[in-house]
């Protein structure tokens, strides 16, 4: 191999590895967690959380990543400002002592280069569980306006919230609880 062959080989193989190991920081005008519970078997009901902040790691050509997200659980919203006061009490969230949520991935899982699901912990009320979260959507590209790289993805799980102490009313109000995280990264 020829000198110049042989730069052009070595710079080819350091900008491979350099795009497989990237760590995306969340944005947080574009990420948010929502939730739903049956309430009194009357109506369904759906909340959201916004304020994230967290990075996420990504290797596409290892597909491996690691996901650290965390909610601000004060900004709990559910159109209803007497019900998120409540959410926010000792009763459900009681965000005065734990002012967090937290999804910390322990695995990434794909199908060829689709992300499919991805396993961790979330944390509630200080309470580690684990759940898998199923992706339905997932992309990386050039952010448009940002004209940096990007990802993106929805990711779907049911949890109980009596696994994190919040049993108040139940089953007048459900225990299961369909979570949904959209989330948007950019490259750092």
């Amino acid at each position: 191999m020829t000198k110049s062959l042989w730069m052009i080989a070595a710079l080819a193989s350091f900008a491979t590895v350099q795009a497989a190991e990237t760590t995306y920081a969340v944005d947080p005008n574009h990420t948010h967690a929502t939730f739903k519970f049956q309430h009194l078997g009357l109506s369904t009901f759906t909340g959201k959380f916004a304020g994230a902040t967290g990075t996420v790691e990504l290797d596409t050509a290892a597909k491996t990543g690691v996901a650290d997200v965390t909610f601000d659980a004060r900004s709990i919203s559910t159109g209803v400002a007497k019900l998120d006061e409540h959410l926010q009490s000792a009763d459900f969230f009681d965000v005065q002592k734990f002012p967090t949520l937290n999804f910390k991935s322990k695995k990434f899982e794909f199908k060829g280069n689709k992300l499919v699901a991805v396993t961790g912990d979330l944390t509630v009320k200080g309470t580690p569980k684990p759940v898998t979260f199923t992706v339905d959507s997932f992309a990386c590209k050039e952010h448009p306006m940002a004209k940096k790289p990007a990802c993106g993805a929805n990711a779907h799980a049911t949890v109980k919230r009596s696994d994190f102490g919040m049993i108040q009313f139940i089953p007048a109000v459900s225990d299961e609880i369909p979570l949904d995280i959209e989330i948007e990264a950019i490259k750092k």
